[in-house]
């Protein structure tokens, strides 16, 4: 894709995406409370799915730097150490990376600086070595709650996996649709499979920042006419190498910077897909709670998918 088609292409979404001249929600504001009370009518079994990644400690080909995991008591050593009469507690502290190509975790929209500003005209300079002092995550601290839909682009292509480096183009989104008797609507959490976790698991990790599968720039049109809340994937959602030379992540430049879709990145779709295939529905209430953490780009996140 040409630097001039994809400008062309930030342009028409950016001026084709509604707003105020305060919004600081974005996409969210599709999501309104009649669509979070339509949500619930999806919950048939009651079963609920994570769709979230375990947080890794090991360091690998695609996690360099790991979350970082101690234990502070008990401190006897590997062996333990069992505290003696009375009470005791067993504590531990955590330390991780947020935006990896590893961990699950939410992009708020202060994520994405492009040309000089955050999403809806916001200066680039709120963001300080102190934290986000707009559009951090502090703006989903009530959660998103409403129907999630899984479109499982392998399985339209009858492969296990994408491989690194393919795209999924608007055309795999709606024929994942009809394939799986659903529809994106407006107001919906929509989950993109491409098998990055399955490959992974099978394979072995590998450098993902230089080769993954994702979605096409092109794609990101389908989200803005379905006019859906928020976008997550079992990859970065982005495609690499990127399909634009001048632009490293443009999925994350259009959805985030453009249109203020909040993005999950590497989540896990390997039971909740099967999950689907078996009840025969790929939709479901979805609840997303990320963590309140003041100032931040972003969350880890476990998204639970209610069947």
């Amino acid at each position: 894709m040409s630097d001039g088609a994809f400008r062309a292409l930030y342009e028409e979404l950016r001026e084709h995406t509604p707003r105020a001249s305060d919004d600081r929600r974005g996409a969210l504001g599709h999501l309104t409370p009649e669509r979070v009370v339509a949500a619930t009518a999806e919950v048939r079994s009651g079963r609920t799915v994570s769709l979230a990644a375990p947080v890794e400690t090991l360091a690998g080909a695609d996690n360099p730097e790991p979350a970082r995991h101690r234990m502070i008591e008990p401190s006897g050593g590997e062996t333990g150490a069992s505290g003696g009469a009375g009470l005791h507690f067993a504590r531990d502290r955590f330390a991780m990376n947020v935006h990896g190509d590893a961990d699950s975790h939410l992009d708020a929209l202060c994520h994405v600086l492009f040309d000089g500003a955050l999403y809806n005209g916001v200066p680039a300079s709120s963001v300080t070595s102190e934290g986000a002092g707009a559009l951090c995550v502090e703006a989903v601290r009530d959660g998103i709650v409403g129907r999630g839909v899984l479109l499982d682009v392998p399985r339209l292509r009858g492969v296990p996996w994408l491989e690194p480096g393919e795209h999924v183009t608007a055309a795999d989104l709606a024929g994942a649709e009809a394939a799986q008797g659903v529809r994106v609507g407006p107001g919906d959490v929509l989950f993109v499979r491409v098998g990055h976790r399955l490959r992974r698991r099978e394979l072995g990790a590998w450098d993902a920042a230089r080769a993954r599968a994702g979605l096409h720039p092109t794609a990101v049109r389908f989200l803005a006419e379905r006019r859906v809340a928020a976008l997550g994937s079992d990859g970065n959602n982005d495609t690499a190498p990127s399909a634009v030379a001048s632009v490293d992540f443009p999925v994350h430049v259009l959805a985030v910077h453009a249109m203020g879709l909040h993005l999950m990145d590497y989540l896990q779709f390997e039971e909740l897909a099967p999950a689907c295939a078996d009840a025969g529905r790929w939709s479901f209430l979805c609840v997303v709670a990320p963590l309140r953490l003041p100032s931040a780009t972003g969350s880890p996140v476990n998204p639970i998918a209610v069947l």
